[in-house]
């Protein structure tokens, strides 16, 4: 189901402030419990047109409590066209990852898969009461499975990132022509370890990423010219 066109603002306030609370992983967990403190990130607001759907908070992140205050953040940015002022512009950009907190690392330190519970408890309520969006940059395949499947699109889902990612025109295509008023675009992680992907892939920066920096121009544009409310 799509996103609503409006957004309570007070409602989605006590929302946030719910989920910034939660420690359904530290003592209701599905498996073993968050290895550390639950410390919840996202930025969200009832007037947002753009949404990063990222994975989950890295370490920089958690200690933080910014998303995106890393190497991957700058890398992501660039992908944008973003300043940083644009980035953390809550009344522009949201940033709702599909893991809200950290949840740690493997043994050969990469981070472990967004945790389960947050899409479990807090992800329907979370997009059925925010504002309808113009462009979602589906991060990650947690990000594109559970983004595509909300609206609809689960079929443009492949069997791979890197299968989806290479459908990004069908991709936008479809969330376009499927009446939500939104394109989607599915992106791999901008963690340099998908440096390797990136150079295998070069479609991703010499096709993709011009179209992607012009649509959020253009939507970025679109909000600034939009009259505000009485």
């Amino acid at each position: 189901m799509a996103s609503r066109a409006t957004s309570d603002p007070a409602a989605l306030d006590g929302l946030v402030a719910r989920i910034r609370a939660c420690r359904v992983c530290a003592e209701a967990p599905r498996g073993r419990p968050l290895p550390h403190e639950p410390r919840p990130v996202l930025r969200v607001s009832a007037t947002a047109r753009i949404l990063v759907a990222s994975q989950a908070p890295g370490t920089r992140v958690h200690l933080s409590g910014t998303p995106f205050t890393d190497a991957s953040g700058d890398r992501l940015r660039a992908w944008m066209g973003v300043s940083p002022d644009e980035f953390y512009d809550v009344a522009r950009i949201a940033i709702a990852p599909m893991g809200f907190c950290f949840p740690g690392q493997d043994a050969k330190g990469a981070d472990l898969p967004p945790r389960r519970e947050c899409v479990a408890t807090w992800h329907d309520a979370l997009f059925s009461a925010l504002p309808a969006f113009r462009l979602v940059l589906a991060v990650g395949r947690p990000a594109q499975a559970y983004h595509l499947g909300r609206l609809g699109l689960g079929a443009f889902l492949g069997a791979s990132l890197s299968e989806t990612v290479a459908g990004w025109r069908q991709v936008r295509a479809a969330s376009r022509a499927a009446g939500h008023g939104v394109m989607v675009y599915p992106l791999p992680h901008p963690s340099w370890r998908n440096t390797g992907w990136l150079k295998r892939n070069p479609f991703f920066e010499s096709e993709l990423l011009p179209e992607l920096k012009a649509d959020i121009a253009r939507v970025l544009r679109l909000e600034a010219e939009r009259p505000s409310m009485p």
